[in-house]
């Protein structure tokens, strides 16, 4: 998958501009334009400023001013397709390195009656079940049913390291195109060939795919209506020009009352709101564009819109909000025992204990007083590893050069207790007193002990991610509530919340108690996100307005939510709400330019064409030329000057449109006031200095 830091080299792709320009040529199909109410209104007002012109150059009138208003009109709904085209030309360079991707390999298929069948890709079928070994391309998504292997997933997430998938836990689900390079599994096949993951998602990124969600159709809906509504009062023009110059006469000033149809044509593609209609759909696809770079795939836009307006975080704690593993923190020694003695003690039952515990104290012991694993004769030394059954691990030396014989036991407190017992020992008070200590507080007790004397305790923790509680910081910032959902016991719970930040917890949380709570809050009116890799998620991941599936997760969670990340990172969560944020802040921040801008045309094009009426004997100009207020060189200037203006900002603002608005956390209060004051005031001064330059151009090469 191509990152996101790889993104700028599409600014200065030749190839994918060259595409985009072809690809909006073909967008000028009345079909094409038809999705798009105001840029097809605009196309007709070109074809009706086309027909003026071939008549004004057939009957030998001057042509020159209706010739620049007619290819300006033209431009600006040609620009408007190369927004799209663009913003598609970006999807369907993924898409096109995401069928590189694409394997087409022979399936060992295993029948009903026991056997093995090579068939091709193209005729396996959902159910069935394939077996693959090292060095096996895994042809279609599945999901493991028996067996375990490491599996190259690199040609999908783009992480080199393998993975582990096996039957029976929350990481059974695999797709097609990946590797096995060891041990072998047996897959039931989960999608038809032709809808894998990777077709979805191919799909999905060239825009194929792509529906508009229900804020862009209301959008579209009330530019639909402006667009009515200018119609109306332009075409009036002509009949309230015409009463004008009857007064005017009546008066006796002089007035022309006449409006050709290319003025009329330019006014009203100058005031209906282009800019925005020209960049709406390029905002959505660049939303879930935005989205593919991170290796996050979306089944619809409408999702990452939603993702926007989250305002209820749900996460597991394991793995997204701590390590998962529980990593030594402290050693507590027993009265009368030297630290380092329990922590010397502590390394030695490890260094036999390949538990991610295990390796964290020989880790401690050796960061807090350099202790080294010791050289153990073989012959002395007998090494006892951990095994889930004894819940201990160990070390026994025989005597030797003088030396008595020693037991070394580290593990569970219940365990090393009755292991002590047996030795002909006793388990101190005090010690039982700093285990129940360490549990209460959330962490998990280890107890040492050597022969028949319990040396302590050491502290295991589940350490939270560095940077976390910075990350919820900005979450609270942006207005959304989080909440860490977890099966540790209420204690426990308490503590990682308070270390982390979050702002609640559930504690022995079952897959029934996320799904009420969901529809709890749901019922309060909040939009709700959980991220989830478990069958048991699946409720709570379907329920939720945003529901986050690892791709590692089983096929079950992967169909209930509608996201899937590729990189099964559960933190990603927080960027995919900014990213929802993003693109409504985007739509949003355009919007207000937008109709600041129109607002703004009017102030430059309408005092400019009144400023020829009530003009006596004697007059260039009448009363009216004071509202002229830009000191357009004429009538004329003004009009193809807005008219320029309104094409040249859609290319001006097509960066803008697909790489986003940047977004800062804060408050909605906070986020309308800034897009006001920068893309609403910008609208409004943009106009008057754009077209004021463009004017003075117009004038200087005499093109009016």
């Amino acid at each position: 998958m191509m990152r996101e830091e790889k993104k700028n080299t599409f600014w200065c792709d030749k190839a994918m501009l060259k595409t985009a320009f072809r690809d909006a040529l073909r967008k000028f199909d009345p079909r094409a334009l038809s999705k798009n109410f105001v840029i097809l209104v605009t196309a007709l007002g070109a074809l009706i400023s086309t027909i003026v012109l071939v008549r004004d150059v057939a009957a030998g009138q001057p042509f020159s001013f209706t010739l620049q208003i007619t290819l300006w009109l033209w431009f600006t709904v040609l620009f408007a397709n190369f927004a799209e085209a663009w913003a598609e030309g970006r999807g369907k360079a993924q898409a096109d390195a995401l069928k590189k991707m694409r394997v087409y390999v022979n399936a060992r298929l295993l029948t009903d009656k026991g056997t093995e069948e090579i068939v091709s890709v193209s005729e396996l079928r959902k159910g069935q079940k394939v077996l693959c070994e090292a060095g096996d391309v895994i042809p279609l998504d599945g999901e493991v049913i028996e067996g375990i292997a490491s599996v190259d997933e690199s040609a999908i997430t783009g992480e080199s390291a393998p993975v582990i998938r096996e039957s029976g836990g929350d990481r059974s689900a695999v797709t097609g195109g990946t590797r096995v390079i060891s041990d072998g599994i047996v897959i039931r096949i989960t999608a038809e060939p032709g809808n894998t993951f990777l077709d979805r998602m191919i799909a999905m990124v060239e825009g194929a795919s792509r529906q508009r969600t229900p804020n862009e159709i209301a959008l579209g809906i009330l530019l639909a209506a402006l667009t009515i509504v200018f119609i109306a009062v332009v075409f009036s023009l002509p009949a309230m020009a015409g009463y004008i110059e009857d007064s005017a006469r009546e008066l006796g000033f002089r007035a022309d009352g006449h409006i050709s149809l290319p003025v009329l044509v330019s006014l009203l593609v100058c005031l209906i709101p282009t800019t925005i209609g020209g960049l709406l759909s390029a905002i959505g696809i660049s939303g879930i564009d935005r989205l593919v770079r991170r290796n996050v795939l979306a089944t619809s836009g409408r999702a990452v819109e939603a993702a926007g307006d989250i305002d209820v975080l749900m996460l597991d704690k394991t793995g997204t909000i701590t390590f998962g593993n529980r990593m030594a923190n402290e050693f507590l020694p027993a009265p009368g025992v030297e630290e380092q003695k329990l922590a010397e003690a502590a390394q030695l039952a490890s260094l036999s204990d390949e538990t991610p515990e295990g390796r964290s104290i020989v880790v401690l012991a050796k960061k807090l007083f350099g202790i080294r694993g010791s050289h153990m004769d073989a012959e002395h030394v007998a090494f006892v590893p951990f095994s889930a059954s004894t819940r201990m691990s160990g070390v026994d030396i025989a005597g030797h050069d003088g030396q008595p014989a020693v037991s070394i036991r580290k593990g569970a407190a219940e365990s090393v207790a009755q292991w002590v017992k047996e030795q002909g020992g006793t388990f101190p008070q005090e010690v039982e007193m700093t285990v129940q200590n360490v549990a209460r507080a959330g962490g998990t007790p280890l107890v040492v002990a050597r022969g028949r004397d319990v040396l302590g305790v050491i502290y295991l923790k589940d350490i939270v991610k560095g940077g976390i509680k910075e990350r919820f910081a900005r979450l609270r910032a942006m207005g959304i509530r989080t909440v860490m959902v977890t099966g540790d016991n209420a204690l426990t719970a308490a503590s990682i919340a308070a270390e982390a930040g979050v702002d609640d917890f559930m504690a022995e949380a079952t897959p029934e108690m996320k799904l009420a709570r969901i529809r709890e809050e749901q019922a309060a009116g909040h939009l709700v996100a959980m991220t989830g890799d478990g069958t048991n998620d699946a409720p709570a991941l379907a329920q939720a307005d945003v529901g986050v599936a690892m791709n590692t997760g089983t096929q079950a969670a992967r169909e209930a939510g509608n996201m899937v990340d590729l990189d099964s990172n559960p933190t990603k969560l927080i960027e995919i709400v900014e990213i929802g944020k993003q693109l409504l802040i985007t739509r949003g921040a355009l919007t207000t330019f937008s109709f600041a801008n129109d607002v703004a045309k009017y102030f430059a094009i309408i005092p400019a064409m009144f400023a020829g009426l009530f003009v006596a004997d004697g007059m260039v100009n009448g009363p009216l030329s004071a509202l002229n207020v830009m000191g357009l060189h004429s009538p004329q200037s003004a009009i193809l000057s807005a008219v320029i203006f309104n094409a040249l900002i859609i290319v001006a603002l097509i960066p803008l449109a697909l790489k986003g608005v940047s977004y800062r956390p804060s408050g909605a209060a906070s986020l309308l006031k800034r897009n006001i004051l920068i893309y609403g005031v910008g609208g409004l001064i943009a106009p008057f200095i754009g077209i004021k330059l463009i004017d003075m151009a117009v004038t200087a090469l005499h093109l009016v």
